[in-house]
């Protein structure tokens, strides 16, 4: 087995356990995002004059046939490999001969490893924006169902004023929709296109076309100067990683809720039984472990925000081994993320309200009343809260 890197010396197993860490299972995602790269990187190639037509064709019909290959599930990345670099490669050369080494000319691993895995984060942001607009169409959807029920609107924990179902979901939805437009925005330092970077320095005496790939691969612009594109790691994955934090709050916020909202003490609302699980010991229970969980959540995206940002804090300038540890924080989060919003959607579905358990504190409406006597009256506001205050407590 040939690495990338390989010059023919021995690598003791235990540094190869070390430094391809999981590589090898993490990059099993990045598999067709590399292959992508890597035709338009052969295309390109064959524009400049730098592979010959056969060869192109060549690699084109066995990169396709590769990545249809692991999407079935024919083959997966070894440890021995390192990464997913190595294995395609590996198998385009084993298929094809020296066309497959010929593929190499005018990139590093380090421009190609960026490339895939923007092409990545670029479908993940979209994705995930998706799934928080699927969830705030599914709040919008609770709150039909409950169109005239009035709730409590609280602030500090105790009835402030009145408000409704239907106010409590779509301002919900209202912060979602503002999540997904924040995990939109991510793309400005996704879509920067990375190849012919190279190690950081270009490609001196091969004459490449940045633009053919950036245009191929459909990135937004090509990142200049090429001294820019190490210094930039991290920083697209933070973004991302900042707004999938925001958005796991923001659900997070909503679980808490609900979960307050279940409690027998409040009994406002009623959860589907197949979103909630049972005790070991005690036969009454009904548990809403689905909506723990995604408030916990929360703490994965922020722990690995955190983590990707101490990593490259204090780098030099350009490619350090070290960013290779960002994709495990990143995955994780993205991931995480992702199961909530897949479930979240269809748990929704079966929240119901409680009307008969929901009472609202005559003392609710006492902003209001303090607002009926500026209104009527014209007295300054301060005035009216003194007079309404006051009257509260003759109440009592």
């Amino acid at each position: 087995m040939t690495r990338l890197w390989d010059k023919g010396s021995s690598l003791d197993a235990k540094v190869l356990d070390y430094t391809a860490g999981d590589d090898h299972t993490l990059d099993n995602r990045l598999v067709v995002y590399d292959i992508r790269a890597s035709i338009a990187h052969a295309e390109m190639l064959g524009e400049q004059k730098l592979l010959s037509p056969q060869d192109v064709a060549a690699i084109r019909d066995a990169l396709t046939d590769i990545g249809a290959e692991h999407a079935q599930g024919r083959w997966h990345i070894s440890l021995d490999q390192e990464d997913c670099q190595t294995a395609i490669e590996n198998l385009l050369t084993a298929r094809i001969g020296a066309a497959g080494g010929r593929l190499h000319a005018g990139r590093s691993r380090n421009d190609q490893v960026l490339a895939a895995l923007r092409l990545y984060m670029r479908d993940a942001a979209k994705g995930l924006s998706l799934g928080a607009i699927a969830v705030a169409h599914a709040l919008q959807e609770l709150g039909k169902r409950h169109p005239d029920q009035e709730l409590p609107g609280y602030t500090h924990m105790q009835q402030a004023m009145p408000s409704s179902v239907a106010l409590w979901a779509l301002g919900f939805a209202a912060e979602l929709r503002d999540d997904a437009e924040g995990l939109e925005h991510t793309q400005r330092r996704i879509s920067k296109n990375p190849l012919g970077s190279a190690a950081g320095f270009g490609t001196p005496n091969l004459n490449i076309s940045r633009e053919a790939t950036r245009r191929r691969l459909e990135f937004a612009v090509t990142q200049e100067p090429v001294t820019a594109v190490q210094l930039s790691r991290g920083k697209a994955e933070a973004q991302l990683l900042f707004e999938i934090t925001l958005l796991t709050q923001d659900l997070g916020r909503l679980a808490a809720d609900l979960m307050l909202f279940y409690s027998q003490e409040f009994g406002y609302v009623s959860l589907p039984e197949a979103f909630t699980t049972g005790s070991s010991i005690m036969p009454q229970k009904r548990n809403p472990d689905v909506f723990e969980l995604m408030r916990g959540r929360g703490a994965v995206a922020q722990a690995a925000l955190i983590e990707v940002l101490g990593i490259t804090q204090k780098l030099t300038s350009g490619y350090h081994r070290d960013l290779q540890l960002i994709k495990a924080p990143l995955f994780r989060a993205i991931d995480s993320c992702m199961q909530t919003l897949e479930i979240l959607p269809s748990a929704l579905e079966g929240v119901r309200f409680r009307a008969e358990n929901i009472r609202l504190d005559p003392s609710i409406h006492a902003a209001a009343a303090a607002n009926a006597l500026v209104a009527k009256e014209g007295i300054p506001f301060r005035e009216a809260y003194r007079q309404v205050a006051a009257k509260l407590g003759d109440k009592e």
